[in-house]
């Protein structure tokens, strides 16, 4: 179609990245195969656990996006070797590790919120830690605050300064007991992280269970670490005097399997998604024959297809594992706008979900955002004034446009309301989607979509 897919397949580059535009030429279904990496949500933390051991780990399924690359920038400032071994395997060696300066780690985290994990690992190793003001997908409150207090607990002192945050712990980091308010991803790494190497015993009650964090747990008890998870969010540590690196293939990306599969239900195609795996997407696949999709399970993956006839509306309400994941209703929301009737989702993980509903919107869909509880039971943000509920009224059929993508999630399903559309939409500043999705252009062609790229 054009060099840089041929670029693509020949080098293996995330063709995302060099690419600002993407125009598309909607109303064809996606058809054919794809292969899924090791989840980003898990690869990027695995990359910063390897700084806790003593030998060097082997990281085996790494996807080429945008956030591995910050990630492995980030170590290598540290002083952390990341070499590259057979496809798809990254190699990293901290036995150099050393304070980076506070230019080089602003330099090379640009929006990402990944640094403040290093905390705890480099306060174990190094005794102090540098951490930049953080950025991040503008979709909702992730203040660091929280991260801040539990390295508190663990005997760090933090002092906020101009440039940024520094951290000592001129007497080590101990065990300590922490509860956690709402089962937060973030926080829960971090406890995991700093924990490890603490001197005692760490109790975390209300942690977060998702897949990937499951999986941050299996790698580090193959650094040596002692870790029992409890059936009631209790999670407890207990502290060892060293970790050893680690060998592990990363737990595949259930998010972007879930963005290919709305993919497939919105155009009315079939796609098969290699390296997907039923336990992981079970709630998801709930949904989706609710919705009226259709799917078959392999060995290999999942295949996802429409299988004619009308789609159904349904009422979802995000939540944290094992509920339905909010990085999974965004994707959903366009196939929604073809399903015959009302629709509603109530996203209770983050408050400002929906800005990317604006686009949608502009395309002919019929999707109104409200404050209120809308769907099931209230959630923390209902007395919050934030626009966390969406209903979508169907069937609509979207028309070309040209829209702009506001974040990760949000940014793919601009491509998929793009690609159902009648006509031609342009979609803008797609660099943001090779945040999370391995050479999602080249997927785009090999699933045959019509489409031409600006730089």
């Amino acid at each position: 179609m054009n060099t840089l897919v041929d670029d693509a397949k020949q080098h293996g580059s995330a063709v995302g990245l060099s690419v600002d535009r993407i125009t598309i030429n909607g109303g064809k279904p996606l058809q054919g195969r794809i292969e899924l990496k090791g989840a980003k949500n898990l690869v990027t933390k695995a990359m910063v656990a390897a700084i806790l051991g003593d030998t060097p780990s082997v990281l085996k399924d790494v996807p080429n996006i945008s956030d591995v690359r910050i990630v492995r920038g980030l170590l290598e400032v540290h002083g952390v070797t990341v070499t590259e071994g057979e496809e798809d395997e990254l190699i990293l060696d901290p036995s150099a590790v050393e304070t980076a300066h506070m230019a080089d780690i602003d330099a090379h985290a640009g929006s990402s919120r990944i640094p403040i994990l290093f905390c705890g690992p480099l306060l174990h190793r190094l005794g102090e830690a540098f951490i930049p003001d953080l950025g991040g997908c503008r979709i909702g409150d992730r203040p660091i605050d929280y991260h801040l207090e539990v390295l508190r607990n663990f005997g760090a002192i933090v002092e906020k300064l101009p440039s940024g945050i520094r951290m000592s712990a001129p007497n080590g980091l101990h065990g300590a007991k922490v509860s956690l308010p709402y089962p937060s991803v973030g926080a829960t790494e971090q406890v995991l992280l700093t924990a490890v190497l603490a001197d005692g015993i760490t109790e975390l009650s209300g942690a977060a269970i998702e897949p990937e964090i499951m999986d941050l747990v299996n790698i580090l008890q193959k650094m040596g670490a002692i870790i029992t998870v409890d059936t009631d969010r209790v999670i407890r540590i207990e502290g060892v005097d060293k970790l050893d690196g680690y060998t592990h293939r990363a737990l595949f990306d259930r998010n972007e399997a879930a963005s290919w599969a709305a993919a497939a239900l919105a155009t009315e195609g079939d796609v098969f998604v290699g390296g997907a795996r039923q336990a992981e997407m079970l709630t998801f696949l709930n949904v989706y024959r609710k919705v009226g999709g259709a799917f078959e399970i392999h060995e290999d993956g999942i295949r996802f297809y429409h299988p004619g006839g009308e789609l159904k509306p349904v009422i979802i309400e995000t939540d944290v594992h094992p509920g339905f994941m909010t990085d999974w209703q965004q994707p959903l929301v366009v196939a929604l706008t073809k399903a015959k009737g009302v629709s509603i989702v109530h996203e209770t993980v983050y408050e400002q979900r929906f800005g990317f509903v604006d686009a949608l919107v502009e395309m002919g869909a019929s999707i109104d955002v409200h404050k209120e509880c809308l769907g099931g039971r209230p959630c923390r943000f209902g007395q919050r004034n934030f626009q966390h509920s969406a209903v979508i009224s169907g069937p609509t059929q979207l028309h070309g446009a040209d829209i702009e993508v506001p974040d990760l999630r949000g940014g793919f399903s601009h491509l998929i309301a793009a690609l159902t559309a009648e006509g031609r939409s342009t979609v803008s500043n797609v660099g943001i989607i090779a945040r999370g999705y391995e050479n999602f252009i080249t997927k785009l062609e090999l699933l045959g979509a019509d489409f031409e790229l600006e730089g």
